[in-house]
């Protein structure tokens, strides 16, 4: 099991400053790899100008004080 599998709240970093680009609004189910291609599509489908953010974006876990002011 990878460590994405179950995160009820994972998200979009941008990679240069590791800012939050987005937060997943739902749990997390399949390999890392399926898990990360779901996260991107679905930010994706939010605006198809998103696609230039997603060409420099990983998929992460959220940490606590992100959980808990996006509660």
């Amino acid at each position: 099991m990878g460590k994405f599998a179950g995160v009820e709240k994972l998200g979009l970093r941008d990679r240069e400053t590791g800012k939050l680009i987005a937060v997943y609004p739902y749990k997390s189910e399949g390999t890392d790899a399926e898990i990360e291609e779901k996260v991107k599509y679905w930010y994706y489908q939010q605006g198809c100008e998103n696609e230039e953010q997603l060409k420099n974006a990983y998929v992460d876990l959220l940490t606590e004080n992100e959980m808990k002011s996006n509660k």
